[in-house]
């Protein structure tokens, strides 16, 4: 296999962390978590934002939470089997979910986004990944988008904390 270094950024195949070596103890047990949870998930999923910038190997500042993407259907079906209420989510002025639940039983809170959807200078945009990077944490398999998606993606959420990561993200490439 040809050295993940050499892979284009926008490649499917662009992933700094391929084992999440390096990935501080407490968020690596959260993913795990997510992992076997997302097991259930008929649809695509990827986990976004600071957890993900971690995933792609780069220093993502501190991870407070994991955030999960996955499809209305599944945030419908997963959450109440482990004990989350999916609610309508009205959200903030930068950002909605159609459903999102909050999940506490893992080491870090994981906040499960389905529809979700930023403001940006044009209006609303729905967060729907192109790109699915699979990482792997002690067999558990994880998706991130690939690091330009997950750079433009971050970038298009316009806080500080948002285009520091990107800039680190960037930096890997």
């Amino acid at each position: 296999m040809p050295d993940p270094l050499s892979w284009p950024a926008g490649s499917a195949h662009a992933q700094g962390n391929r084992e999440g070596v390096g990935i501080d103890p407490v968020l690596a047990a959260s993913l795990k978590a997510v992992g076997t949870v997302m097991d259930a998930a008929s649809d695509r999923w990827w986990i976004i934002a600071s957890a993900a910038v971690a995933l792609h190997g780069a220093d993502a500042g501190m991870v407070a939470d994991v955030d999960v993407l996955l499809s209305v259907a599944d945030a419908a079906r997963i959450l109440p089997a482990i004990g989350v209420t999916a609610r309508q989510e009205a959200g903030s002025d930068r950002f909605r979910s159609v459903l999102f639940g909050a999940w506490r039983d893992a080491p870090l809170p994981v906040e499960f986004m389905a529809g979700f959807h930023y403001r940006s200078t044009a209006g609303w945009r729905e967060v729907q990944p192109q790109t699915r990077c699979t990482v792997q944490i002690d067999g558990i398999t994880l998706f991130v988008p690939d690091r330009l998606e997950l750079r433009q993606l971050l970038a298009g959420f316009g806080r500080p904390k948002d285009q520091e990561r990107a800039r680190r993200l960037a930096a890997l490439a």
